[in-house]
């Protein structure tokens, strides 16, 4: 990949939607991860840092100290306006509103968890007439690995067409800390998760597993070429159809 030319398609990208939509700038989530690192960083050489306001929702029961450590100090680093919302009062709320919540599986949860983070950054864009931005990267969104409605639910996703190795790769380019680009990459949405385990395939792997099947690749071949199992393509191929609906529009029926 042209890295340059990847980062000023991105800059410009941002650019361009948020001149085109007339806002005063973007609210990005950010986690203490890499994807947001990236995606708050590209933000700010967009539009500058007084544009760019990110927002760190840990659950304080659940996230790690060092996400919000890195979280916070990735806003140092890059200058922008910052700010800390606890989402535990408002899942515990929630709970005691809907008490069959508490019987949920922890999928369940986890959704209900995103769903409130995008609501809060919502609330915030609304407030201040901007756009939010998203921080999935082509690997996740073709896997449909995100939640609906939850860090699915955005105006723009900047870094929607880098691979999960590209987003590592742009990242050491843009000097972000090294700290973040090398972290296990995970949702927190419940003790103990991450995404390649979740996955059941490592990130450089399923890269180059969905790479090949947009080129048209056999399963033989791949299964050949990356020396991965065929339980581990099945479980890749079942969920890019399973999660098809994550990519779409709601179907609507035709009537006329």
């Amino acid at each position: 990949m042209d890295l340059e030319n990847a980062q000023n398609r991105i800059i410009d990208f941002i650019r361009d939607e948020t001149g085109r939509a007339g806002v005063k700038g973007v609210v990005v989530g950010i986690s203490g991860g890499i994807d947001s690192a990236l995606t708050a960083t590209l933000a700010v050489k967009a539009l500058g840092k007084d544009r760019v306001l990110g927002i760190h929702m840990p659950e304080s029961s659940l996230t790690p100290a060092v996400d919000s450590e890195d979280a916070e100090a990735l806003a140092d680093w890059l200058g922008i306006e910052y700010r800390t919302i606890d989402i535990s009062g408002i899942i515990s709320a929630f709970m005691v509103a809907v008490p069959e919540s508490e019987s949920a599986d922890r999928l369940t949860k986890g959704n209900l968890k995103a769903r409130t983070r995008m609501s809060l950054l919502y609330f915030h864009a609304n407030r201040l007439n901007r756009m939010v931005i998203g921080t999935g990267n082509k690997t996740e969104l073709l896997l449909g690995y995100y939640t609906k409605y939850g860090d699915g639910g955005v105006d723009l996703e900047p870094i929607g067409g880098l691979y999960k190795t590209g987003v590592w790769e742009l990242s050491s380019r843009l000097g972000i800390p090294e700290s973040l680009i090398t972290k296990k990459p995970s949702a927190g949405l419940w003790a103990g998760q991450t995404d390649e385990a979740d996955l059941g395939i490592s990130y450089v792997k399923v890269d180059e597993v969905l790479k090949m099947i947009e080129d048209g690749v056999g399963p033989e071949v791949i299964l050949d070429k990356t020396g991965i199992s065929a339980d581990q393509l099945n479980s890749v191929t079942r969920r890019i159809e399973r999660n098809e609906h994550k990519r779409k529009a709601p179907p609507v029926p035709e009537l006329y």
